[in-house]
């Protein structure tokens, strides 16, 4: 089973797919949170990073992947609920923001666990003033949407609320 959840900066989405994937962990089950911000002298990343980790449940674990999001995939055990937070950052971690877009749905559909996927939604902001952020919102909008086509849930969080998208 795979879950996205996007949304915008402060939105409450890590936090919905935090309930998410506790939820399917059947509550004080086996969640791993895959990290992919690396905060690299960023104060503000660095206290949003430990934000999130101090609202983790003590008995999560945590796989740092950094850039290496679909080798950290393919490391946990396949019953795990996996928590990746988030596709935003692993993009941006990539040269030239270039993912592999068909490997990493490829490890998303052979994994047996479930995958709750934290996500921006960067196509209702402003339009991109650079050539950098107009190529980061293209590559991670073309991600998201080869996620959405395989995933069973897709939930766009805007201001805590969460609005179930259907399919086309």
């Amino acid at each position: 089973m795979i879950t996205l959840v996007l949304g915008g900066a402060r939105s409450g989405k890590s936090a919905v797919a935090e309930r998410r994937a506790s939820a399917l962990a059947g509550g004080a089950g086996a969640v791993t949170y895959v990290a992919t911000a690396i905060a690299r002298g960023d104060a503000d990343l660095a206290a949003r990073i430990r934000a999130h980790q101090d609202r983790r449940p003590p008995q999560w674990t945590t796989v740092e992947a950094g850039a290496d999001l679909v080798g950290a995939l393919d490391s946990l055990d396949e019953n795990t609920v996996a928590l990746v937070d988030s596709l935003g950052t692993w993009v941006g971690a990539q040269p030239d923001l270039a993912v592999d877009i068909e490997g990493f749905v490829a490890t998303l559909r052979t994994r047996s666990g479930p995958s709750v996927l934290v996500s921006d939604e960067v196509g209702l902001g402003v339009h991109p003033s650079t050539e950098a952020g107009l190529r980061f919102r293209d590559a991670l909008g073309e991600l998201n949407l080869a996620i959405a086509e395989v995933a069973h849930d897709v939930l766009l969080v805007v201001a805590g609320r969460v609005l179930p998208l259907e399919r086309p």
